[in-house]
């Protein structure tokens, strides 16, 4: 009889939360420890990292309370992991507060977490972590899709947005190492990519280039094999009309434009130094708005320090009136360093919350009536994979869409004669809308 002399594989549970950004460095992660099996049962696995985020109050009490919940569960000589954004932003208090945590780490070592986790040993690089080329990532959740980081840190100075504190200024990827690592994920076999940053229109600003992403897109349409790929988190004042035709024009960048607003009162963008004044705005959105088969999505913030009633009625018309495909909001919130904390107009807590109601009661709507325009229409979707809803039913993305967020279409009908495969693109026809999914047939080309 043979007995195998292979140690039985130690095994990683890794949970990311918050941004797409926030993903990149998990797939950095999970580069480094690719000699652990990956498991989703939390009371067998070895070790256990939570990639947390500290952008909102309530993202940090989610990071707080999954991570005490899988310590809760996890087998005694496991060994947890708290990294990222929140464990940076309170390194003192979380490593006084939580001795349940084995290792602390923020947002400068995702590439020396194997050493981390072996040693045991907690550390706190100065300068934030920016993936390059050289860094083996596992791509997680798709086999066509990857997120690709350009930079690290802001210029901005958002008087809400604490980010810049504990990401630093803005620190862009040259073009060539993004080029690299586009190109080996595409060797991967790797069709659709979605660029993302805290900043992505400044793009290069920091080695004294305007147009870093009129040059990525350039540089991108070179590379043979990429089907589609979108750009996410446009700033205002960094954007430009330029930019946007430089989009439209592409033939692999689809006319995505996110860019979020967070206000449209003259007022308001001055308190939160949104930079652009309303009309610089306007012109930005309606460009967007009229490209072919153009596709924008925001964000916005209810209730800020100093939002009079006038200039929140004069936001929920705007929203009402530009029909915008998707848009989110966010409930105002204090965050420690920031100067609307300082704001002596502070709004109450339970009108904010009512704000926040009625814009996203109005956001449904206009986001219905985005998913009813398409009843009827025909165009190209990735196929993902069965849906949890049934087994007879395909899950798919309209290839102008992000992933996971701006919506799911059911696949009920097959008309081709090919056999669906997933991670491919597929003509579809789209036949009604139930609830706020779209259902669509393959049909025969």
């Amino acid at each position: 009889m043979k007995f195998s002399t292979q140690k039985p594989k130690k095994k990683l549970h890794m949970v990311s939360l918050g941004c797409t950004k926030n993903l990149v460095d998990s797939e950095v992660m999970l580069g480094r420890l690719s000699d652990y099996e990956l498991t989703d049962d939390t009371q067998n696995a070895d070790v256990i990292i939570v990639n947390t985020c500290g952008f909102i109050d309530s993202a940090k009490q989610e990071s707080i309370n999954t991570i005490l919940n899988l310590h809760e569960d996890r087998k005694k000589e496991s060994v947890l992991v708290m990294a990222g954004c929140l464990s940076e932003r309170y390194k003192e208090e979380l490593q006084s507060e939580l001795p349940e945590i084995d290792v602390f780490t923020g947002v400068g070592d995702y590439d020396k977490i194997d050493l981390l986790v072996n040693e045991k040993r907690s550390k706190f690089t100065n300068e934030v972590f920016l993936a390059s080329e050289n860094n083996e990532r596992v791509i997680t959740g798709s086999s066509y899709h990857a997120y690709v980081k350009l930079s690290e840190g802001c210029n901005q100075a958002c008087s809400f947005c604490a980010i810049p504190s504990f990401k630093g200024k803005l620190h862009s990827r040259t073009l060539q190492s993004l080029v690299k690592e586009v190109k080996h994920l595409v060797s991967k076999g790797f069709i659709d990519f979605s660029f993302v940053s805290q900043d992505s229109s400044s793009y290069l600003r920091d080695m004294e280039e305007k147009n870093g992403l009129e040059l990525l897109i350039e540089e991108v349409e070179k590379i043979e094999g990429i089907k589609t790929a979108r750009i996410l988190y446009l700033y205002p004042s960094t954007t430009t009309v330029s930019l946007i035709d430089k989009i439209a024009d592409s033939k692999i960048f689809v006319n995505y434009f996110d860019m979020p607003l967070q206000h449209i009162s003259q007022n308001m963008l001055k308190i939160m130094k949104r930079g652009k004044g309303v009309e610089k705005l306007n012109e930005l959105m309606n460009h967007m708005k009229s490209k072919p088969n153009s596709f924008v999505r925001t964000t916005f913030i209810a209730g800020h320090p100093g939002e009079k009633e006038e200039e929140f009625e004069e936001l929920c018309k705007y929203v009402e009136e530009f029909n915008f495909d998707r848009a989110n909001v966010f409930s105002y919130s204090d965050e420690e360093g920031t100067t609307a904390t300082l704001r002596a107009d502070k709004i109450a807590q339970e009108l904010i919350d009512e704000r926040a109601e009625i814009l996203g009661e109005i956001i449904a709507q206009t986001t219905q009536i985005s998913l009813e325009n398409e009843i009827g229409k025909t165009f190209e979707v990735y196929i993902d994979g069965e849906s949890d809803e049934h087994e007879y039913l395909l899950s798919a993305r309209k290839t102008i869409w992000a992933p996971n967020i701006d919506g799911e279409i059911y696949i009920n009908d097959n008309e081709s004669e090919q056999e669906l495969k997933f991670g491919q693109v597929y003509t579809v026809k789209v036949t009604e809308l139930a609830g706020d999914k779209l259902l669509a047939t393959v049909i025969k080309l």
